[in-house]
């Protein structure tokens, strides 16, 4: 079994930043990458970034220039540092760890970007 759990959400102003963490934990042998998603109230879960066990990134054009993905000291851990944030960044944050070629989610944790 593998456990998501993310952290760092929280209430902004626009303009501000705020820093995600995600950690995987329990039976990881094989941890393909892992990366961030967003769902906003009535909307699709979206990718914003992504990084593999190799170290390559991918973001979304939406958050290109402003979001950071970044991996701690084990592959099993991630962070999201967001800039320059603004309103249309408001949603429930997700982590997404892919292991053994199979996705495990967290809980989520909220972002709320007020104008």
């Amino acid at each position: 079994q593998v456990h998501v759990v993310e952290s760092g959400g929280g209430l902004v102003q626009a303009g501000g930043s705020l820093r995600l963490a995600c950690a995987a934990s329990g039976s990881i042998f094989s941890i393909n990458g892992m990366g961030w998603y967003r769902q906003a109230p009535g909307k699709q879960r979206d990718l914003v970034a992504v990084i593999t066990s190799g170290g390559d990134t991918n973001y979304a054009d939406s958050v290109k220039g402003r979001f950071t993905i970044s991996r701690g000291n084990t592959k099993n851990t991630v962070y999201l540092q967001m800039n320059s944030l603004n309103p249309e960044d408001t949603a429930v944050y997700l982590c997404n760890a892919v292991v053994a070629w199979k996705n495990y989610w967290g809980q989520g944790t909220q972002v709320t970007v007020s104008s």
